[in-house]
């Protein structure tokens, strides 16, 4: 059974879609007008092992690195599914000198805790990871470039999520699985 997801989200600010394959090799096809952000975007789909197309345009870079983040969030989260995974990872990833680490939790009770050095980028990992319905921290370890800390921690994201989203038999919980239901 294959783990993909396919959706589009459309705002007066932004319009965005997105095909992903959690199962994939890494390979991204990213049309965003925003070059640090597209960076970024392949750079997660590279290290978290998914296969990714993305067609986003806005209005301006806040809007855009906020509506891309929140429907990558939902893609991976829809992809994801069901099925037990293994849930719970962590990575630390240097580039250069920097050295940032980030811990997943896919438990579906949404929190992040963020060292990030940019209020933008801070931005993304919080809208994605409510969207994705995940815990996230990250830490950064040492670091004076922005962008290699920023870019250390989606390396390091990209590797979190691929451990965590790895397929396991059994439910990681000791609450089992939880069931919804509406009266």
């Amino acid at each position: 059974m294959s783990r993909r997801a396919r959706m589009s989200r459309e705002t007066k600010e932004t319009k965005v879609s997105i095909k992903l394959e959690l199962d994939g090799s890494g390979k991204s096809k990213c049309n965003i007008p925003e070059d640090f952000l597209r960076h970024m975007v392949e750079t997660l789909a590279k290290y978290s092992g998914v296969d990714l197309e993305i067609e986003a345009k806005g209005d301006i870079e806040h809007h855009m690195v906020e509506d891309v983040a929140i429907s990558l969030g939902r893609a991976y989260r829809e992809a994801i599914g069901s099925k037990p995974v293994k849930r719970i990872a962590s990575a630390t990833v240097p580039m250069d000198e920097a050295l940032a680490q980030v811990t997943v939790d896919l438990i579906d009770r949404p929190f992040v805790h963020l060292d990030v050095p940019d209020m933008m980028y801070e931005h993304f990992l919080r809208s994605f990871a409510m969207e994705l319905r995940a815990t996230v921290h990250t830490v950064v370890l040492r670091g004076k470039d922005s962008h290699h800390i920023i870019e250390a921690t989606f390396k390091a994201l990209g590797l979190a999520l691929k451990d965590a989203m790895s397929p396991s038999s059994v439910v990681m919980s000791t609450k089992s699985t939880v069931k919804w239901r509406s009266d």
